[in-house]
C-alpha cells in the first residue's frame, strides 16, 4: 500500500486520540500469563506483534513463525526453552533470521536448555526441546538489547531456583528492564536489582491478578512530533497513560520541551499543547534509555529546520532494518545531510524541504509513523504503509482525524 500524505487545512489542531495498548507492555504480560494463567490483561495491544505473541504461546509443537516480531523472537526462545515437553522451530522473516540471538542461545544453554540452529550459528531459525532448567546463574554483557535480558528475567520465577543475573559492563535500556521487573512485582514475585546484579526468586503459582496494560508512549511520540510541527496553540489528548509510566519512552514529555510541547495528565489522559517556538537550533539527546524514539525526534528536527546530535544508538542497526542507515536514506531524500556511526546520528537540515518524494519503510513500522507527521511541512508519499500494523494499525486512521489528507496510490 502507497499513500500520499499532505497537511490538515487547519495547522492548529484540536483533536483526542485513544491509542492501543503498549506492545512491550503487552507481550511481558502475556508471557507472564502464559506461565501463571490466572493472570488477566486488560487493554492488550492490537499490534500484529501482540497477536504473534498469543499465537505462539499458544503451541506446544512444530513451527513458530513470529514474522518480523522481534520482541516475541527473543521472549519466545526463553519461554519454549524452559517449558518442559514442548518441542518447536522458532522462525521469523528473512530480516529475522538476519538479526542476532546468541547471546541469549548461550545464555539459556548455560541455564541447560536445549537449544539448536536450524541454519546459521548465532541467528534464527531455533529448533528448540524445552526442558526443566535447573542453574540459577547467568551473565550477561550489559549494553545488549533489553529484551534478551527481559526474556530471561520473565521465565525466572517458573525455574526452580529463580535466577541470579550478573550484568557485565554498562547497563543500557534500563527503563525497559526496570518495566519487566515492576511487572513482576505486580503479579508478588520477588526481585532485586542493585548495581549490575539482578535477582528473582522463584514462585509457584500467584495470587488472581490483573495487569492493565498502559497504552504505548513509542507511538504517543508521532503526536507528540505533530504537535511540535504545528502551529501554537495546537492541542491534542491521548488516552490510556500514566504519569508514573513504567514505559522508557515517557521521557518524551521531557525531551519535547526542547520542541514547545507541553504535558499535562489530567487522570488517564495526557494534553499536548504548543505553547512555545523552538529555542535552539541544535539538540543533543543520549537515547541509550529509549531508542526506539530516535526516528521521531531526528524527523521532528527535519520538519523545524533544526540540527540534532543523537546518541546511545547502538542498538538501532539490528531492529526491524538498520534504523541508521534507513534514516540517513530517507532523511537525505528531503535534503537533509545524516552523519551516522555505529551509536549516533548528526542530522544537518537544508533551509528549505524537498517535496515530492517517497519515503521506503524497510519493513519498518517505526520508519512510517517517524515520517507521517512530516506532512505538515511537505506533501510526500510512503510506501508499503501498510508496516504501522506491526505494533498501531490504526495509525494511518488516527492521522486522519487530526485532518492529515491521506490518499492511497
Amino acid at each position: 500500500m502507497r499513500l500520499q500524505l499532505s497537511a490538515p487545512r487547519d495547522k492548529k489542531i484540536k483533536k483526542a486520540i485513544a491509542i492501543t495498548g503498549s506492545k512491550s507492555e503487552t507481550n511481558r504480560s502475556l508471557l507472564l500469563q502464559a506461565l501463571f494463567p490466572n493472570i488477566k490483561i486488560e487493554n492488550l495491544s492490537n499490534s500484529d506483534d501482540g497477536e504473534v505473541m498469543q499465537k505462539g504461546l499458544a503451541k506446544s509443537s512444530g513451527v513458530v513463525d513470529i514474522h518480523h516480531a522481534g520482541t516475541a523472537m527473543r521472549f519466545l526462545t526463553a519461554y519454549f526453552a524452559s517449558q518442559d515437553g514442548k518441542q518447536v522451530t522458532l522462525t521469523g522473516s528473512q530480516r529475522m533470521q538476519e538479526r542476532p540471538i546468541k547471546i541469549l542461545v548461550e545464555a539459556l544453554r548455560s541455564l541447560g536448555a536445549d537449544i539448536q540452529y536450524e541454519k546459521e550459528e548465532g541467528y534464527p531459525p531455533l529448533r528448540i526441546i524445552g526442558k526443566k532448567l535447573e542453574k540459577s546463574q547467568v551473565s550477561l554483557p550489559a549494553n545488549i538489547s533489553s529484551q534478551y535480558i527481559s526474556a530471561l528475567l520473565l521465565i525466572a520465577p517458573s525455574l526452580e531456583h529463580g535466577l541470579e543475573l550478573d550484568l557485565i559492563g554498562k547497563i543500557t535500556s534500563v527503563p525497559y528492564i526496570k518495566m519487566t521487573l515492576a511487572l513482576l512485582d505486580q503479579i508478588g514475585v520477588q526481585t532485586f536489582f542493585g548495581g549490575n546484579k539482578i535477582m528473582v526468586k522463584p514462585k509457584q503459582k500467584v495470587d488472581d491478578t490483573t495487569l492493565v496494560v498502559e497504552s504505548d508512549w513509542s507511538s504517543a511520540s508521532y503526536f507528540y512530533s505533530i504537535s511540535a510541527m504545528s502551529e501554537l496553540g495546537t492541542e491534542i489528548q491521548l488516552s490510556s497513560y500514566k504519569e508514573n509510566s513504567l514505559q522508557g519512552d515517557s521521557v518524551l514529555a521531557e525531551i519535547y520541551k526542547d520542541f514547545g510541547v507541553e504535558t499535562t495528565f489530567s487522570g488517564n489522559t495526557i494534553h499536548l499543547k504548543k505553547v512555545t517556538a523552538v529555542g535552539s537550533n541544535n539538540l543533543k539527546y543520549d537515547l541509550s534509555n529509549a531508542p526506539d524514539i530516535a526516528q521521531t525526534i531526528a524527523v521532528t528536527c527535519l520538519g523545524l529546520g533544526i540540527g540534532c546530535h543523537l546518541t546511545g544508538l547502538h542498538t538501532l542497526p539490528i531492529k526491524e532494518t538498520d534504523r541508521l542507515a534507513a534514516l540517513q536514506m530517507e532523511l537525505g531524500k528531503f535534503g537533509a545531510k545524516v552523519d551516522i556511526d555505529s551509536e549516533s546520528l548528526t542530522l544537518t537540515p537544508q533551509a528549505q524541504l524537498k517535496g515530492g518524494v517517497s519515503v521506503d519503510t524497510y519493513n519498518d513500522h517505526r520508519m512510517a509513523m517517524a515520517f507521517g507527521p512530516l506532512a505538515l511541512k511537505v506533501d510526500f508519499a510512503v510506501n508499503d504503509a501498510q508496516v504501522v500494523s506491526k505494533s498501531y494499525p490504526d495509525f494511518w486512521k488516527d492521522l486522519k482525524i487530526l485532518g492529515f489528507g491521506i490518499e492511497e496510490l
